[in-house]
């Protein structure tokens, strides 16, 4: 990111739980300038849980923490908004943050949404994750997933249909303007994993139907992630 890094954070206990999806669909639903990537032509949808831990802008001392869950897809943008390529375009982003939700969308119009949410790490390795959306003039989202991984650790093969749903580095989202923003890590290191999924209401306050069938899910234990400025699009 040429130095120009904002914020640093560790991402620990993540979910990444995904479903194929028609791309007419998906593009109904895009702004402007953005169209669904595919994979073997289908369009995914995803919804990605996790904790942000030790959370801080560049040069503080102090970390906060807290988790966070979205409902995301994968897009190709316009050449002449941005021709760097793919990245990830979120629906929403809930987080148990009061301060970085107020002021993503006071600033921004972002959709991040106040939740209350517990992950909690059980005796037999899985994580219990639990969110309930605050507000109630929010779209009302609840999620309850128990997940465990499985396997050893692996890097996504370049040109994989698992480095399609992981590896990306570039993020997209719609307020008052459409925003991008870039994140640096190195490759994720993924296990395979298993899924309950007890309550996901992230289709439904997205205006999309559940996605029949299972999903395909993967864990992923630490990550040590940097995060640039958020940027206004030219459309």
């Amino acid at each position: 990111m040429d130095g120009r890094e904002l914020l640093t954070m560790r991402w620990q206990d993540g979910l990444f739980a995904h479903w194929p999806a028609d791309p007419e669909l998906v593009d109904a639903r895009l702004p402007d300038g953005l169209h669904a990537a595919t994979y073997d032509g289908d369009a995914w949808l995803s919804v990605v849980a996790f904790v942000m831990e030790d959370i801080k802008p560049r040069g503080s001392p102090v970390g906060f923490s807290f988790p966070e869950l979205n409902l995301r897809t994968y897009v190709r943008p316009d050449d002449d908004i941005d021709a760097e390529g793919r990245g990830v375009y979120f629906f929403n982003l809930d987080a148990d943050d009061t301060t970085s939700v107020a002021v993503a969308r006071r600033l921004f119009a972002l959709p991040y949404y106040r939740a209350e949410m517990r992950a909690t790490r059980e005796d037999d390795g899985s994580v219990r994750f639990v969110s309930r959306r605050r507000d109630p003039e929010d779209p009302p989202a609840r999620f309850d997933a128990t997940y465990r991984p499985s396997g050893e650790q692996f890097v996504a093969e370049p040109g994989s249909l698992d480095a399609f749903l992981v590896e990306n580095y570039r993020f997209y989202t719609d307020g008052r303007e459409l925003y991008r923003g870039d994140i640096d890590h190195d490759p994720w290191r993924l296990q395979s994993a298993s899924v309950t999924i007890r309550d996901n209401g992230l289709f439904e306050a997205n205006d999309f139907d559940q996605p029949p069938g299972d999903p395909v899910v993967h864990y992923a234990d630490t990550l040590d992630v940097t995060a640039g400025r958020i940027r206004r699009v030219r459309r």
